[in-house]
Order: structure tokens, then C-alpha cells, then sequence
């Protein structure tokens, strides 16, 4: 059976963008082959752990549609699925490679690293261990029992490490340009390394699906499963998004977590189409298809090695042709529920027909249609000077007994044509003196919503 996870670490808002774009695949690529997803928490990295993001990550993966066959929320045979919960594991694998003479112990101080590497850079060599502590394990072990911290050291072979990736092809690296990595921390805690090739394998995931910027690491995951004597996953490592301009993705120029553009109005399935768009092609050109479509025509083979762009403004067109798409009922319940509930549902309803063609992310339904809810306070011109087409204004929609769209429109242009003005000037004085702003809804249909007797209100303060 297919076994597919994903494994993001707690130490940010909640789930990044990147992390959800190798997460879909994930997804994907279980459950086409009627496999399973999991979800893992990497929290071994206390330092930069943020108080809450777990729970944050984990909702959001699930509001997003993401849902796991097994987590730490809905557990599963293999539990526990935090890192954290599972030091034990890793300190008895880290201790079996060093009775098979596959790792070793290491007590060297930051500071001796330290000069090693810098005495190793001014001889412009590769810098990794020296390998002190492996030649000096009797006395390593001694110390050890004196109370002396030490990390353990997976001990890298010099030889050819070979493996082929669903994504880039084959890969050969030279293991005597390898660092021997350090697996077991001196806390107790399992570096990156040792907790995911242990993770994977006991928890039978056949296929490792992530980002690029573990490709370098790859060689070494590939000589713990060997030395551990376990079987090998597949690989495949999809390039990372990048900015509009190319560069890395980062928080620096774009918002990089999946709950800004949620929070800005993006719609879940929206978010999804797109990210899924990152690295890979529908067969057909498509642009928006669902989820379960995704699913349905995905495969690994077709991910593309060359660097996605993560676009927030193509995002933001494809999230506005999904708002079209939508019935007006639908619309109307993701504005409500955008909104907390606050908005008058009879009004949002009625505004939404003047708006859909012309949001792009649920957030845009307020700017556009406060007016609707109170009196504008601010105006985006100076009314004063229209005083006088505002009495008239005021006599003409007073006198309108049919208050409806078109009766407005047509008694508005009569005044129009009989004050000498242009229509353009004096439809749009009198779109700020209802709405507050140059640019609204349609106002004809606008002013019908309001009902006359508001309309007059707000003529009234400037005649």
C-alpha cells in the first residue's frame, strides 16, 4: 500500500505555502493509488518552537481539505506522531548503529567544531568532522561515564552513494564529501536525520515526497536505511516556489503562511487549485479543477524540476473566478461567515448580485459595500459645490412613487439633461453623496437597496 506524509515542524504562524504545495502532492499521490496520508509533527527543535502553532497548523490543514488518515489528532497504529513523544525510539535506534560500529559517540566541545571548520576553510576543504572522537572511542566511552555530554555521529561510509529520484533523475554522490552527521543530540533529542528515516520506516511510508532543500541530505538518509538494514523509500524532491521576481520564497516580499490568504478572503479550494498548479499541469491545460479531479489526474512522473512561481496576484484572479462560479446562496454564506455573522444577511444578499463579477477575495466585499450597512462619514470630493443639483435632486427622488432601479435612473438623467450637466459629473456627485466614493457598485441598483427614504437622508445633507 501506498503511504504517503507529511511532516511540518511548529515553528512559524501555521502551515506554509510551500509546505501545503509538497503536502497536496502528498495527498495526492496517496489516494489515487487508494493509499494512505499521514500527518507528523517534527517539534525536536525546541528552540525555535511557537506556542500554539501545532494546533494552528493542524486546523488549518484540515479547514484547507487536507485531512489525514492518521495524526496526532485522530492517532492511528503508530502512534504517537509527535517527535517529541517518541525520544525513547530514537535513542534506542542511535544506539543500535553504534553497536553495529555505524555511529559512533562524540563529546567534542562547539568550540573545537568551531576551529576544526575554520582551520578547514582556510585550507579550502570541505568542511565536516575530523573524526577525532571515532579514533578515540575507549577514551570517548570513559569520559562518557564520567558525566561528559556527547552526541552520537553517524559514520559515513567512503564510498559511491547511488539512488534515483522520481523527480530529478538519477543521483550520485561521493560519501567521502559527506559529513558524518550527527544523529542523537546531546538533550536527547534526534536531529532531523535520524527522526525521519526512523519515523518513515517504522511508520511504513513507501514514498518521501518533499522539498528540494532536502536533496543534499538524501545520501545520508539513504546510508541509515542501510545501515539499519531496512528497505528503501522512494524518493522524490520538487523544486521550491519562488517569488514573481525568482527569488526565494520569503515573508520578506509576500505573505508565506496558508492563514494570511484565508484570512485575506482566499477561499480554501481556491488555495488548493493553485498551489496545485505549482510544479505540475493538468493534462488538459486546466486551470480550475477540483480537488478530487486533482487527485483523479495526478502523477509524480509529471512534476516539472523547474522552480515554481508563487504568484499572490494570479492567486487572488483565480480565488475571484471561483467567487463567479459560486451560486449567490453560497456566496452569500462564505461573506456571512467571513464576516463573523455581523453583516444583515437580507442586505448581503441583495448587494451580492452588484458586487460578484467585481471581488477577487471575500475581503473585498466590505470596502465595496460598507455604505450599504451606514451612512458614508467621509466623502471622496468636495460636495459643497453642487448645493444647488442637490435640492434638485432631492425634489426629483421625492416625487418617485415606484422605487426601483430603472425608474431612478431614468427620472436622474431627465434632471441631468434639464441642469445642463454631464451625466458623468453629475452621476458621479451623486454616487459620493450616496456611497461615499468615486468608485461603488452600480448606483441605480444601489440606491434601489437602500430604499428612498435613506437615499433622501443622505441627498439632505448636502442641498
Amino acid at each position: 500500500m501506498v503511504r504517503t506524509r507529511i511532516a511540518p515542524s511548529p515553528t512559524g504562524k501555521d502551515v506554509h505555502v510551500g509546505s501545503i504545495s509538497t503536502g497536496l502532492m502528498n495527498y495526492a499521490w496517496a489516494k489515487k493509488n487508494h493509499g494512505q496520508f499521514i500527518i507528523r509533527i517534527e517539534d525536536t527543535d525546541r528552540t525555535r518552537l511557537v506556542p500554539g502553532g501545532e494546533k494552528r497548523m493542524l486546523e488549518t490543514l484540515e479547514q484547507i481539505g487536507l485531512h489525514a488518515d492518521e495524526s496526532p489528532l485522530i492517532g492511528g497504529p503508530y502512534a504517537p506522531y509527535r517527535q517529541s513523544e517518541r525520544l525513547s525510539t530514537y535513542k534506542k535506534h542511535a544506539e543500535e548503529l553504534v553497536r553495529k560500529k555505524m555511529a559512533y559517540y562524540c563529546v567534542c566541545s562547539p568550540e573545537r567544531l568551531d576551529r576544526m571548520r575554520k582551520e578547514q576553510q582556510a585550507k579550502k576543504q570541505i568542511p565536516k568532522y575530523d573524526r577525532h572522537c571515532y579514533h578515540n572511542q575507549e577514551e570517548v566511552k570513559k569520559l562518557i561515564s564520567q558525566g561528559e555530554k556527547y552526541v552520537i555521529r553517524l559514520l559515513i561510509p567512503d564510498r559511491k552513494i547511488v539512488f534515483n529520484d522520481l523527480v530529478r533523475g538519477k543521483i550520485e554522490v561521493d560519501g567521502k564529501n559527506l559529513d558524518d552527521q550527527v544523529l542523537l543530540k546531546s538533550d536527547g533529542f534526534p536531529t532531523y536525520h535520524l527522526g525521519v528515516v526512523v519515523d518513515d520506516h517504522l511508520m511504513g511510508i513507501t514514498h518521501v515526497i518533499r522539498g528540494e532543500e532536502w536533496l543534499p541530505s538524501t545520501p545520508k538518509h539513504i546510508v541509515l536505511y542501510e545501515s539499519f538494514g531496512w528497505p528503501l523509500p522512494l524518493f522524490a524532491h520538487v523544486s521550491l516556489l519562488r517569488n514573481p521576481d525568482k527569488s526565494k520564497l520569503s515573508k520578506r516580499k509576500n505573505p508565506v503562511w496558508a492563514s494570511d490568504y484565508l484570512e485575506k478572503g482566499i477561499l480554501p479550494e481556491a488555495l488548493l487549485n493553485y498551489l496545485a498548479l505549482m510544479g505540475w499541469s493538468h493534462p488538459q491545460g486546466k486551470e480550475i479543477f477540483s480537488l478530487d479531479e486533482y487527485v483523479s489526474v495526478f502523477d509524480i512522473k509529471d512534476v516539472q524540476k523547474t522552480a515554481p512561481v508563487f504568484d499572490p496576484v494570479k492567486l487572488e484572479w483565480l480565488n475571484g473566478e471561483y467567487l463567479r462560479q459560486m451560486s449567490i446562496s453560497n456566496l452569500k454564506f462564505e461573506i456571512l461567515k467571513f464576516y463573523n455573522n455581523k453583516l444583515p444577511e437580507d442586505i448581503v444578499i441583495k448587494t451580492i448580485p452588484l458586487i460578484q463579477e467585481r471581488i477577487k477575495k471575500l475581503s473585498d466585499y466590505l470596502p465595496l459595500c460598507e455604505f450599504f450597512f451606514r451612512s458614508p462619514d467621509k466623502y471622496e470630493s468636495d460636495m459643497s459645490v453642487s448645493k444647488e443639483m442637490f435640492g434638485q435632486v432631492f425634489e426629483e427622488l421625492e416625487k418617485i412613487s415606484d422605487w426601483k432601479a430603472g425608474t431612478i435612473g431614468e427620472s436622474m438623467q431627465s434632471l441631468a439633461k434639464k441642469l445642463g450637466i454631464k451625466n458623468s459629473q453629475f452621476f458621479m456627485n451623486l454616487r459620493i453623496a450616496i456611497s461615499g466614493k468615486k468608485i461603488s457598485p452600480p448606483l441605480n441598483e444601489s440606491m434601489e437597496i437602500l430604499g428612498q427614504k435613506e437615499c433622501l437622508n443622505r441627498i439632505s445633507k448636502f442641498k
